[in-house]
């Protein structure tokens, strides 16, 4: 509105590095309190929307590398991280063959080593029994599935229980009895793979989370940085197996 009283219709184009900058600069204001930030966290983990987030962005992924959005097949593995002195006692426990105490964090993951699924349980809670759950939930969230590979460390009874309850045939990748030292087993490498990306994160290299429903919210979080950056292309094909050099 002008001084005469006169109301313009301007439009104000501001230039995309100045808008960066502004947005940034306000919601670095907004989260400047711990509390806020564990606060939109928390919001988003509860309502859902960081579910939502993540799996979006998992199918722009697998489209980007060729492939359906729905997956035919899947990877399970576990993998235990230490705990920090503020974990309670009654959701942690003590992994006697790795000999770490706190919790564990089971993973579902695809051919293309993207989390399907992720459980938070105690470090003493076997595989074969998280893994219980894990199917289930996979199988509910994902019925294009119908196989699934694993160690022996899920072998036994599971493998008929997925079979009868939920029509999927459980796969076990074994070592051979002669194999000594580190090998790349077929199928295993990509959730293994994936557990060793989880660990660049500094927030899951030690488990410091309270809730085990925030420790599987930060797991996503760490995919979700993840996918965004292959997407725009900060490291393409970086999905794909590495092919193996020559000499």
């Amino acid at each position: 509105m002008d001084t005469h009283g006169r109301r313009h219709n301007r439009r104000v184009v501001v230039p995309v590095p100045q808008l960066s900058t502004f947005v940034c600069t306000r919601l670095t204001t907004f989260l400047s309190t711990p509390t806020r930030v564990h606060a939109f966290a928390r919001r988003w983990q509860v309502t859902g929307l960081l579910t939502e987030l993540h799996d979006r962005l998992r199918d722009k992924v697998r489209q980007k590398e060729g492939r359906s959005p729905d997956p035919t097949a899947a990877t399970v593995d576990s993998q235990s991280p230490r705990a920090a002195t503020n974990i309670p006692r009654s959701t942690s426990g003590w992994d006697g063959g790795k000999k770490v105490g706190g919790r564990k964090r089971h993973l579902a993951v695809d051919c293309l080593g993207l989390v399907l699924a992720v459980a938070v349980t105690a470090a003493s809670v076997q595989d074969r029994d998280a893994a219980v759950p894990l199917l289930e939930r996979l199988r509910t969230m994902y019925f294009s599935i119908r196989l699934v590979w694993a160690d022996g460390g899920y072998a036994g009874r599971l493998v008929g229980w997925a079979a009868e309850k939920l029509q999927l045939t459980l796969e076990i990748v074994k070592r051979t009895d002669d194999t000594s030292g580190f090998v790349v087993l077929p199928r295993r490498w990509v959730v293994e793979r994936t557990l060793s990306w989880l660990m660049r994160s500094r927030r899951l290299v030690r488990d410091y989370e309270t809730l085990p429903a925030m420790h599987e919210a930060m797991v996503l979080w760490s995919m979700t940085m993840l996918m965004s950056s292959r997407l725009a292309g900060h490291r393409p094909g970086a999905f794909s197996r590495p092919t193996p050099r020559a000499g």
